[in-house]
């Protein structure tokens, strides 16, 4: 689910590292927002970052 529809921005992995250097894994979730999208004529509820909704890739409906 957290995966841009228009970039395919996902999830990344990584390390975490503490301040005594003990590492844990670790997941950076994109900022994605259910948006009402306009496509083709329509409407379409669909997940897209805000990256992509400042970009003015798509327009809301």
């Amino acid at each position: 689910m957290a995966k841009c529809a228009i970039c395919e921005k996902g999830a990344h992995f990584g390390i975490k590292v503490s301040h005594s250097h003990r590492r844990s894994n670790k997941i950076w979730k994109p900022n994605v927002k259910s948006v009402r999208v306009k496509v083709n004529g329509g409407s379409r509820k669909m997940y897209v970052c805000t990256s992509c909704l400042r970009s003015g890739l798509v327009e809301r409906a």
